[in-house]
């Protein structure tokens, strides 16, 4: 197990890395995992990719056009690496993610300038690979038999500290589920789930830390089934339980979820832990039977329904969140009403819409029904303004109530203060006058919500400095 709050070296020489994410959340947390690893090798993290001695470029393989922003973004680092040249610096490049896993050499046949290629697997041999690729060309996409997280340290207290009171864990990784439009299974392997002590000692360095929200995550992290210390066998309900305990932890979430793994006992979670927060994010990608088995979901739509309807019969005020894929090979007008009427029926508090882009190796990508890009085009159009108008009536239904924000960064503005409701709403407002930003980050209040905005809500602090951080949820 990696020790607890590990030095920060930070003596020795510094070199400078940029670290550019694409895609999920997965991917933002193992960009956080890479600095930690890079942290204890001289690297600095920095901003500005045109002053890095290293960049990686985190990669995300879902979608055709995440794919291709990577390598125009390539092309532009390959500038800026002649020029440092120039001025006798050295730039390593690396792809990693879901890109580099998939595409492993092609990448550098492509992109010549790419030093290493590494698979999301892999990373925690960062050190040693980047020691290779000062000398030749270097990929690793392989599925190591050891388990990445016993290989990477634990962030430092004062790291932990730095990145906020809301923090990601991954306890799950992988997907056995081979939805016939996804990657996943091919990129990040077979489902594994993290041993349970190893989750619990990770997650009370952070509490120690100041950390008062996490989200733990996974490709489908209602599937995990952790070892315990005891030889049985833990769901994520039963984690969520022992979470729970851990002093300092004030609010717990998780994503992403499959609608098969939507155990009964993690619903009744919703009801019995306060500390979960009353958020789900259940992707069901379309409302159609005949799509959603050509997608090879392996659930109808009333068994989605059947599940929205159990949880909210447990939890009545939650969010619920999800994904859709318009266009789908073979997708008809009557299989996309079917898409909306599911989508009235639901009420979503938000949801991501995509139209759907042909994965190479996917068994999708080999239909030949597709169809066309402008019927695709006005379906995603049609799908993401019922989707608005739900979230905006969502969001307006908290005016005039009183919820715990946790504050998490300043504001926009001077004087203002960001964070989050229970809902994952964004919430902004103004600190009483004399107190310092400082002082309120980390903090759970109340706050009445008064106003509905673009992006946020805004509202007004109803408990003091004094008395903020309390928990739990406001009427």
């Amino acid at each position: 197990m990696p020790e607890q709050f590990p030095p920060d070296n930070s003596e020795r020489p510094v070199k400078r890395a940029h670290i550019k994410s694409f895609g999920c959340q997965m991917n933002v947390h193992d960009a956080e995992r890479m600095a930690d690893l890079l942290a204890r090798e001289g690297y600095e993290a920095t901003e500005n990719a045109d002053d890095a001695d290293l960049v990686i470029l985190n990669t995300c393989h879902i979608r055709e056009k995440a794919a291709e922003k990577v390598y125009s973004e390539i092309g532009r680092l390959r500038v800026r690496k002649e020029e440092r040249a120039l001025e006798g610096k050295e730039t390593l490049i690396a792809v990693a993610g879901c890109v580099a896993q998939a595409e492993g050499g092609e990448i550098i046949r492509r992109a010549p300038t790419v030093d290493l290629v590494v698979g999301p697997q892999s990373y925690h041999r960062l050190p040693d690979l980047l020691k290779d690729a000062r000398g030749r060309k270097t990929i690793d996409t392989d599925f190591p038999d050891e388990d990445k997280f016993d290989h990477l340290p634990l962030p430092s207290k004062k790291r932990l500290m730095a990145r906020g009171p809301a923090a990601f864990l991954t306890v799950q990784e992988g997907c056995d589920k081979f939805c016939s439009f996804c990657v996943v299974p091919f990129t990040r392997g077979a489902e594994v789930s993290r041993p349970v002590e190893a989750v619990l000692a990770e997650a009370r360095s952070m509490a120690e830390a100041g950390v008062k929200e996490i989200m733990l995550l996974g490709q489908n992290v209602n599937a995990y089934h952790g070892l315990a210390a005891d030889g049985s066998v833990w769901g994520l309900a039963r984690l969520f339980e022992a979470l729970s305990e851990i002093e300092g932890l004030k609010r717990l979430r998780y994503a992403t979820s499959h609608p098969r793994d939507m155990e009964e006992a993690l619903i009744l979670a919703h009801r019995d832990l306060p500390k979960l927060m009353p958020y789900l994010h259940l992707p069901v990608q379309a409302g159609s039977d005949r799509i959603l088995k050509a997608m090879n979901r392996k659930h109808k739509a009333a068994d989605y329904l059947a599940i929205i309807e159990r949880v909210r019969s447990v939890r009545p005020d939650i969010a619920i969140t999800s994904d859709f894929i318009v266009g789908f090979p073979g997708e008809t007008d009557a299989d996309f009403e079917d898409t909306m009427r599911l989508v009235r029926e639901v009420g979503f508090a938000t949801a991501y819409s995509f139209k759907y882009s042909a994965r190479p190796g996917t068994k999708a990508a080999e239909a030949e029904d597709a169809v066309p890009e402008a019927v695709k085009t006005a379906r995603l159009h049609t799908l993401q303004a019922l989707l608005m108008e739900q979230q905006n009536a969502f969001n307006a239904a908290t005016i005039g109530r009183t919820v715990p924000v946790l504050f998490e960064k300043p504001g926009r503005y001077e004087g203002q203060i960001a964070g989050k409701s229970p809902y994952l709403q964004a919430v902004h407002v103004d600190i009483p006058s004399g107190d310092e930003i400082s002082a309120w980050i980390g903090r759970i209040a109340d706050v009445r919500i008064t106003e509905l905005r673009s992006n946020s809500l805004h509202g007004e602090i109803v408990s003091p400095l004094g008395e903020a951080d309390r928990g739990g949820m406001a009427a």
